[in-house]
């Protein structure tokens, strides 16, 4: 390679750099693929928030539900609350996995803001979330009657969140079963 040749070496770097960089600006940060999709959700059996009782992945079955993976120290489960609040009160099944926290301050939490789930599986140690591959929270799995996931999405869910993207595939879910 000739001396004046190699100048451009570094050029040529910088450009590919910026072209990858450019191509992953352009990516959506929620599209995270799931292993999970079309298959049914692990098994499991965790305590419940609430009570002693154990709740298993059998009592998930029998209607479409939402799974919200939460917990009190996540800043954008905060502001992702209210929301879910007002869709539980709207009939949305939802169940929450309330990820590697504090029970007790988790339970307060629920008792000051409100609790959207009709019951919250405990995974204080996070096999869980290890299971669902759960990258952080918040994050919600659509789940089926079956049992199985049709969708994952990766952070806070909104009024625009729910209306432009979500609302159809819960709508398409119940749908199916007739609920």
């Amino acid at each position: 390679m000739s001396p004046r040749l190699k100048l451009f070496v570094p050029l040529g770097l910088f450009v590919l750099l910026a072209v990858l960089l450019f191509r992953g600006l352009s990516l959506d940060p929620q599209a995270l693929p799931s292993a999970l999709i079309d298959k049914p959700l692990p098994a499991f059996a965790l305590p419940a928030l609430s009570d002693e009782q154990t709740l298993s992945d059998k009592d998930l079955l029998g209607e479409p539900l939402l799974l919200n993976v939460w917990a009190t120290w996540c800043i954008s489960c905060r502001v992702e609350h209210p929301y879910l609040q007002r869709l539980a009160d709207d009939g949305v099944l939802i169940y929450g996995v309330n990820y590697k926290d504090d029970s007790a301050a988790a339970r307060d939490w629920l008792s000051q803001l409100g609790d959207p789930y009709r019951a919250s599986i405990v995974d204080a140690r996070g096999t869980l979330g290890l299971d669902l591959g759960v990258y952080g929270a918040p994050e919600t799995y659509f789940v089926d009657a079956d049992g199985v996931i049709r969708y994952r999405h990766v952070g806070v869910i909104d009024e625009r969140v729910w209306n432009g993207r979500l609302k159809a595939i819960y709508d398409e879910l119940t749908t199916d079963t007739g609920t």
